[in-house]
């Protein structure tokens, strides 16, 4: 693969793993907000806690589809012969450990790049998102202490 193909592919392959992110992240608002109408008679405790598993559950999903979305791109482009190989490949690329056991050839390393990239900012909106969440959530239970 071309240097201006990598460019392509990783920008394209990011873009979209991207967009399945935010998208995510945006549903499970909507459903963060349903689940507190529901359990608002509950402990604080337990809809911080159910709610809290909630969206960690959405962001490992999301993450999830991310990582067999790069892993069937380097099947497809028959960078690695197997799903073990590609999905392995595509955790320890995602996540940034880069074991370095299973590399790529340099037909494919700037495509890897961007996978790794696709993790990078995946995990950043991911701990940006649970913070925001953790606030608001703490937010309310104190306003709700106070009456």
């Amino acid at each position: 693969m071309t240097i201006l193909q990598q460019i392509f592919w990783g920008s394209a392959i990011l873009g979209f793993c991207l967009l399945i992110h935010v998208g995510c992240l945006a549903l499970c608002e909507q459903a963060l907000e349903t689940i507190s109408r529901r359990i608002r008679r509950r402990t604080p405790s337990m809809r911080i806690t159910v709610m809290l598993v909630f969206a960690l559950c959405v962001l490992i999903f999301a993450l999830t589809i991310e990582v067999w979305i790069w892993s069937t791109i380097w099947i497809v482009f028959e960078i690695f012969p197997s799903w073990n190989e590609a999905v392995y490949f595509s955790l320890v690329t995602f996540t940034t450990v880069g074991y370095g056991d299973v590399v790529l050839g340099p037909e494919a390393r700037i495509l890897g790049s961007f996978a790794a990239v696709t993790g990078l900012l995946s995990f950043g909106l991911s701990t940006a998102f649970l913070i925001a969440v953790t606030n608001r959530l703490l937010a309310i239970e104190h306003l709700d202490h106070g009456r």
